[in-house]
């Protein structure tokens, strides 16, 4: 398989002969307003331009994945210029209902036994955060890719370490794990997603898988940086199963 972060949480996957494109938000450098309740108030979202052209990052595509429908991951642009006939997958039926809204005609909810070209794609589940920040955060998922020629890949999503990512590692046995880990918060609330600690987690649940964290330094509300990331990795002893792309990198 071949992963491309591309900027925040927006993924190409390459995977068994099938292109999928994973939240696309694609909007130019600066074009929404910052997150409110949070850092960095005076820098308009996204924090970076995409590393390659737009029609670059659709080039190829042949499904898209929403693992939820917040800003940093479905935008106004993808709503735009993404094909209106596009597979497009989505984790249940009120975010169905809001694609086909924004004039999308092939969407389909994700499920335990979803396929794609002979790929299996299962929705696996997330917390957006601790506590009574859940509510305001809203419902997510994350995807599990499985086929006989392939490893197995688990996008975890925005979510932090909690049970069921300990089950869904155990029942799947990921060798790729791809984790949203800039320990975004609000003033209040704490992680949205993961932070340091959690990534360790991830790594003493599955010690032999390579993991990738992404979702990182992109939107105004980020709080983990990638070199305290790595330099955390390092000094918990993990650093050789962590890879921490780039804006743009392509990891095989």
């Amino acid at each position: 398989m071949h992963v491309q972060l591309i900027r925040n949480a927006t993924l190409r996957v390459e995977y068994a002969g099938k292109t999928f494109l994973v939240d696309p938000f694609l909007g130019e450098k600066g074009a929404y307003p910052p997150f409110p309740n949070s850092a960095r108030q005076d820098e308009n979202n996204p924090l970076v331009s995409l590393p390659i052209p737009i029609e670059d990052v659709l080039t190829g595509v042949d499904a898209v994945i929403l693992t939820h429908l917040h800003l940093d991951h479905y935008d106004e642009v993808a709503k735009q210029v993404l094909p209106k006939a596009i597979p497009l997958f989505v984790q249940n039926e009120h975010d169905l209902n809001v694609i086909e809204g924004d004039g999308f005609t092939n969407v389909s909810v994700l499920n335990d036994t979803t396929a794609f070209e002979g790929i299996k794609l299962t929705k696996t589940a997330g917390e957006h955060g601790r506590g009574p920040i859940l509510e305001m955060a809203g419902l997510v998922c994350g995807i599990v890719f499985s086929h006989p020629a392939e490893q197995t890949l688990y996008i975890a999503g925005d979510t932090v370490w909690y049970d069921e990512v300990e089950k869904t590692i155990q029942a799947h046995q990921p060798e790729v794990i791809v984790v949203n880990a800039g320990d975004n918060q609000f003033v209040e609330g704490g992680s949205l997603v993961m932070n340091e600690e959690d990534v360790r987690h991830v790594h003493e649940a599955a010690p032999e898988a390579t993991i990738i964290a992404v979702h990182m330094e992109a939107v105004n509300h980020w709080n983990l940086s990638r070199v305290d990331l790595r330099t955390y990795a390092t000094e918990h002893g993990f650093a050789e199963r962590l890879i921490v792309p780039e804006d743009g990198e392509m990891i095989s």
